[in-house]
């Protein structure tokens, strides 16, 4: 027999065909482990500059190419040597045979697609639904970027998004990094266009440490599945940038990959001091987030959810979520019975 797949089966096969950062540019000097939706990867950045994911297992016996060694344009295991060329995959050279013609035709490794992009690599498993995140805001504006340590969160993408979007939360949240702030929310502007959800808000810091830098708009902007972003823009210090993008290790545990950006012509705060104050939000996030049950949104409708105003933001991207869904999955296929993941 057969059963239609469920709405999170749906949410994880779509997710398969979407770009996600695996590592921070930065620390490609060596090969980098990262894990995508259950794919075990290697990221690494061959001696020519070019970043390349491919799978970690070697399929000789077994060993992590993390643990190995770039050779020119190529990747070494650590375990036997055997080299694996960046560009196909195809075994180059097996250092135990004499004659390297020798070497096993099948043994390859799969070569996934690259964009670095925002200071980090991204990839994507299967064929991409869209392009790669390319916010209209930033478009024109030559920014500077500064890749924050990355942060672990036992939920799902979409929550993640949630979490960083909320407006709601900054009172009982944030009140250390903001200090006191209003708990009643005014009337939320916002506009959803296809995946792209946008808001504008005045920057409203309390007694937190940006109080005192002047005018200030915020421009909220998520885009389905895994891009949230504030871009400030200051009256008289120009334009500067948070992003988040939480990157699914699992279907319900992400790896929040995130960092800062100034505009060229920025005269407020470095990229350090941004980073800093920026990364103390984000901590103060990390305990609550842990504890939000279920660890994904609960596409299915299994659980209760009440919402009101204040959530109009979280509303509209899970309705461009859901339409993301329907771009990359556009039809509900049969699956086995017993696969049928918990909601």
């Amino acid at each position: 027999m057969t059963e239609k797949m469920t709405q999170r089966q749906r949410a994880e096969a779509a997710m398969r065909r979407q770009w996600f950062p695996v590592a921070r540019s930065v620390d490609l000097a060596t090969p980098q482990s990262a894990t995508l939706l259950g794919e075990r990867l290697v990221v690494y950045r061959t001696e020519s500059g070019q970043a390349v994911v491919q799978d970690a297992r070697c399929p000789h016996r077994g060993a992590d190419f993390a643990l190995g060694k770039v050779h020119g344009e190529s990747i070494a295991c650590p375990y036997h040597g055997w080299r694996f060329d960046a560009e196909d995959g195809k075994c180059s050279h097996v250092p135990s045979l004499a004659d390297q013609c020798k070497i096993p035709p099948q043994a390859s490794i799969k070569t996934y697609p690259v964009i670095e992009r925002f200071a980090h690599v991204w990839t994507v498993l299967e064929d991409p639904v869209q392009a790669l995140y390319d916010p209209e805001q930033w478009k024109g504006i030559e920014f500077e970027w500064l890749a924050a340590e990355p942060l672990h969160s036992p939920t799902g993408v979409a929550v993640a998004i949630e979490n960083f979007r909320d407006v709601a939360h900054f009172p009982f949240v944030h009140h250390v990094s903001m200090g006191p702030t209003p708990q009643v929310v005014e009337p939320l502007k916002v506009r959803r266009e296809g995946l792209d959800v946008v808001m504008e808000r005045p920057l409203d810091a309390g007694e937190g440490e940006w109080a005192n830098d002047g005018d200030c708009i915020m421009f909220y902007h998520c885009a389905a599945p895994g891009l949230a972003s504030i871009t400030y823009d200051y009256e008289r210090l120009g334009k500067r940038i948070v992003a988040g993008f939480p990157s699914p290790m699992a279907y319900d545990d992400v790896k929040i990959f995130w960092g800062v950006a100034n505009a060229r012509d920025f005269t407020g705060a470095d990229l350090q001091e941004n980073l800093r104050i920026e990364e103390m939000v984000y901590l103060e996030d990390m305990p609550i987030a842990a504890g939000i049950y279920p660890r994904e949104i609960d596409w299915d409708g299994v659980f209760v959810e009440h919402s009101v105003p204040a959530d109009l933001f979280t509303l509209n991207y899970r309705r461009a979520f859901r339409e993301f869904m329907e771009r990359a999955v556009p039809e509900v296929v049969a699956v086995p019975q017993g696969q049928r993941g918990v909601a």
